[in-house]
């Protein structure tokens, strides 16, 4: 393995783990806080947009800041055979690496809170519309990411990322998953931010097939990279 690739993998699995604490983290101190369940949502889907952006623009630099398998499938898929592209090992160990931090960052929220620590959840979400949103969240957040990839815009991912993903929280009735790592990070957490594992796999089923519909629209949109604006520097990897 070289040093970039290490860094890459190091990068994925901190900034993913530490996406979930702030996700799991920020739900438990809701639940404990207040009972008011509109405000519940709002401090949990307020503090994961603002740790999700300040996430995003740490790890940007040292691997693409993707934190999610969605987001690494599309960048691989469009970046082979260019110079911006690599293998499917690499993708496939960035993926194990968020995954695992998920499951390390759900651990590290429920021990910061003196919660059971990979407690299995047994709060059970599915059907149609739950499952509809998920669908939605996710491709909206692959046409952000690859419309500002295929443009060269990725200096506004930070915030663009996070913009959408709070407000999906609440336009969604799924409260926006859109990351199969961190659905996975979710099951092994017996708290406000938790899903039973029996619900995960539609999760993320929906979650592949939105990422692939928002990858789609957003090659239709913007069929070729255009050039570089004077004095952006070139945007941490994503391949377009």
């Amino acid at each position: 393995m070289n040093a970039a690739l290490g860094r890459r993998l190091l990068a994925e699995f901190t900034g993913t783990g530490l996406l979930v604490a702030v996700v799991v983290g920020s739900g438990i101190a809701a639940t404990r806080l207040t009972g008011d369940g509109a405000l519940r949502l709002l401090v949990n889907s307020t503090v994961t947009a603002l740790g999700l952006a300040v996430l995003i623009l740490v790890f940007i630099p040292a691997g693409g800041a993707h934190f999610n398998p969605v987001v690494t499938g599309a960048d691989w898929l469009l970046g082979r055979g260019t110079a911006r592209g690599y293998g499917l090992g690499e993708a496939a160990a960035v993926i194990g690496c968020q995954v695992a931090g998920a499951i390390a960052g759900a651990a590290l929220a429920d021990a910061m809170f003196g919660a059971p620590a990979l407690a299995v959840s047994g709060h059970h979400r599915g059907g149609a519309p739950l499952l509809l949103s998920e669908v939605v969240a996710t491709a909206g957040l692959l046409l952000v990411i690859v419309g500002l990839a295929r443009t060269d815009r990725l200096q506004h991912a930070p915030w663009a990322v996070a913009a959408w993903i709070g407000a999906a929280y609440w336009f969604t009735a799924s409260t926006s998953f859109a990351n199969p790592a961190v659905t996975i990070g979710r099951t092994l957490t017996s708290t406000y931010a938790g899903i039973a594992p029996a619900s995960a796999p539609a999760f993320i089923a929906m979650q592949v097939i939105g990422g692939t519909l928002g990858t789609l629209l957003a090659i239709v949109l913007y069929p070729a990279r255009t050039g570089r604006p004077a004095g952006v520097p070139e945007p941490a990897r994503l391949a377009g």
